[in-house]
């Protein structure tokens, strides 16, 4: 994968606001709230400087949202059943695991204080995540926005939509035809996993019991690195403890992740299964 991946990328995520919401603007603020960029990277860094996991985190966030039902900032409310809101955060491939809720609160807090009523959180979860890539290493970008918040949240939604780490070639170009996200767009969004971490909970079947033989692991691991995933996530033990899903860099925004996938050193079964299919391969 050459120096291409990145700017693909940022062309997908661009796109999602386009789908979710069709007159965007990159100074949609410029008049009401001048400094929401400002606010939200100063916040960013400072909480980024406890957390080095943090850009990740917000990285993952703004997808998850997106992912379900546009980016309207649903990801973000609490169940609340009287409502109607069930809580994408108690999805399966959210719950324990989707993370950096505080910094947003705290952005929204902020501008809150400046701009009362302006900003909404489906544009602080766009800007949050560029200012995340970005101070990971990668590139910036113009975000647009204008987005509105969603005012109800759907956990079935969120349990049907987004991608699950044994998700067959199949099941995830089907995921991501729903958005209108084709395989480039698949492989391209799949990079934002070059840094973060994974519960092995996601992994443990892929490296003690593969397609359901106790004992047995995704044969299509590199044998050496199969071995040190034995060794951070043994069988029977802790679920929620963490591996890095990028070895080499695993906190840095880079195309690591494609060179660790040629190498057949994915951590998730679904990003390795990207290297491995056949179709795919010319995208590489």
């Amino acid at each position: 994968m050459g120096n291409t991946t990145i700017p693909s990328l940022l062309f997908s995520l661009l796109m999602f606001g386009v789908l979710s919401n069709a007159q965007l603007s990159s100074d949609f603020y410029s008049k009401s709230c001048p400094n929401v960029t400002t606010i939200a990277r100063h916040l960013i860094q400072r909480a980024s400087r406890s957390d080095v996991r943090l850009t990740a985190k917000v990285m993952r966030l703004h997808f998850h949202d997106c992912f379900v039902n546009g980016c309207d900032g649903s990801v973000l409310l609490d169940a609340a059943p009287a409502d109607g809101v069930e809580g994408e955060k108690e999805a399966f491939q959210n719950a324990g695991s989707l993370d950096g809720f505080e910094v947003i609160d705290d952005i929204k807090t902020a501008l809150e204080n400046v701009c009362p009523g302006v900003v909404s959180c489906a544009d602080i979860l766009a800007i949050a995540a560029e200012i995340s890539v970005s101070l990971a290493g990668g590139p910036s970008w113009d975000v647009l926005l204008g987005r509105r918040d969603g005012r109800t949240a759907n956990r079935g939604d969120a349990v049907a939509a987004l991608p699950l780490g044994p998700d067959s070639m199949e099941i995830l170009t089907s995921k991501f035809s729903v958005h209108n996200l084709d395989t480039t767009d698949l492989v391209a969004l799949s990079g934002a996993h070059t840094f973060g971490r994974v519960q092995c909970g996601v992994i443990t079947n892929r490296l003690h019991n593969f397609s359901g033989n106790n004992g047995q692991s995704d044969p299509s691991i590199e044998p050496k690195f199969l071995r040190t995933l034995r060794r951070k996530c043994p069988q029977g033990r802790s679920l929620t403890a963490r591996v890095n899903l990028d070895p080499t860099s695993p906190d840095s925004f880079d195309n690591d992740y494609f060179k660790n996938l040629q190498n057949n050193r994915g951590v998730i079964e679904s990003d390795q299964i990207l290297f491995s299919s056949k179709g795919l391969l010319c995208l590489w």
